[in-house]
C-alpha cells in the first residue's frame, strides 16, 4: 500500500498537514499528530502494515500490540478518506 500521489503533506512547526490536490472525493485537510505523521511518512513509498509497525517499534518505546493498534486505526482513517492505493 502507498499514499496516493494526489495527497501532499507539509510539516509546519512539527505538525504534519495533508491535503488532496486532485479530484478526490475528500475535501479538506488532515492534521496529524506525531504518530500519524510517522505512518503517513512511511506510506510515501510502497509498504505494508507490518513494515510500518516494525519501523515504529524501532522508533518508539511502546508495546508492539499498542503500536499495531494505533497503526491499524490510522490506516482505517486514511482508507475512509480514500488516501491509500492498495
Amino acid at each position: 500500500m502507498k499514499l496516493k500521489s494526489s495527497f501532499v503533506t507539509q510539516y509546519i512547526e512539527d505538525v504534519q498537514f495533508m491535503v488532496p490536490v486532485g479530484e478526490d472525493s475528500f475535501q479538506g485537510f488532515v492534521r496529524s499528530n506525531g504518530t500519524a505523521g510517522f505512518v503517513v511518512d512511511c506510506l510515501k513509498k510502497e509498504t505494508t502494515e507490518e513494515e510500518i509497525v516494525d519501523s515504529m517499534c524501532r522508533e518508539y518505546d511502546a508495546p508492539r500490540e499498542e503500536i499495531s493498534s494505533d497503526v491499524r486505526e490510522i490506516l482505517d482513517v486514511l482508507r475512509s478518506i480514500e488516501a491509500l492505493d492498495e
